[in-house]
């Protein structure tokens, strides 16, 4: 085995393939002895994984099988690829007219998650990485993507992430957060003015899919001393066209409605 390898993630991760092997369930009896483990750590193994959703009990009949958490991890994929792919072309005009770097993220477990980025020609590069997570309340591409959200699910993600303070910009108070959200919503457009980060700026705007629920956010982001007020208002509508843009080319037929002209 290697030497980087954490046996007991392997052995749960060996597990799950098992059990994805048997749609109706399988018993834990058989299930050690098909990984050949003792029946208390399989036993283990699987109390971890449905404490965190990836695998289910069947309360009648004891089997246990994937959960709803696997589901959710393969849409999420499935959506980056295609959401990606689709978006890129807008991603890479928007970053010449702009100027400036593009972002594409998604929202995961509370965080914002950097899916795609386009450089810039401009010198100044931005430090964010694809597969980059940062705080959902203190982005443009967070703010746009709460304030399309069903309001139960925002003050689910403020009660259990809070409203940390990373800058002294960063809005930590629930309700001027809430009321920013208001005015994103009403915009279709978020900015995010040194709360993630001292010295850089960022406006963004909502991807919706088919469904008509948002899914991500795209943003342009640039140092402060080239995006004052004047900047940013200029960049709001460039950005929005191409939330507009990426929205249809997911299905998306009232995406101009959403992020509104």
């Amino acid at each position: 085995m290697d030497d980087y390898t954490v046996k007991s993630v392997d052995k749960a991760f060996w597990l799950l393939e098992v059990v994805s092997d048997h749609p109706d369930g399988i018993a834990i009896t058989e299930l050690a002895k098909r990984v050949g483990m003792y029946k208390s750590t399989v036993h283990r193994l699987l109390g971890t994984m449905m404490r965190r959703g990836y695998i289910e009990q069947d309360p009648k009949t004891g089997r246990y099988k994937l959960g709803y958490t696997v589901l959710d991890l393969g849409i999420k994929l499935l959506s980056s690829i295609d959401l990606r792919r689709e978006a890129l072309p807008y991603l890479q005009e928007l970053a010449h007219l702009s100027n400036e770097v593009v972002h594409l993220a998604l929202l995961d477990r509370g965080e914002v998650v950097y899916i795609d980025k386009v450089e810039s020609a401009n010198t100044i590069r931005m430090h964010s990485r694809v597969g980059t997570r940062v705080p959902v309340h203190a982005t443009g591409l967070g703010k746009a993507i709460l304030a399309f959200l069903p309001r139960r699910e925002v003050q689910a993600i403020i009660d259990r992430y809070g409203l940390p303070k990373l800058t002294e910009h960063t809005i930590t108070n629930r309700d001027a957060f809430l009321q920013s959200l208001q005015e994103t919503r009403r915009t279709g457009c978020a900015f995010d003015i040194e709360e993630h980060q001292v010295g850089v700026c960022c406006v963004a705007a909502p991807v919706f899919e088919h469904s008509g629920r948002v899914v991500a956010a795209c943003s342009v982001s640039g140092p402060s001393n080239r995006m004052g007020p004047d900047r940013l208002r200029d960049l709001v509508p460039l950005v929005k066209e191409a939330g507009r843009r990426i929205s249809e080319r997911l299905g998306y037929g009232d995406g101009a409605a959403r992020a509104r002209g």
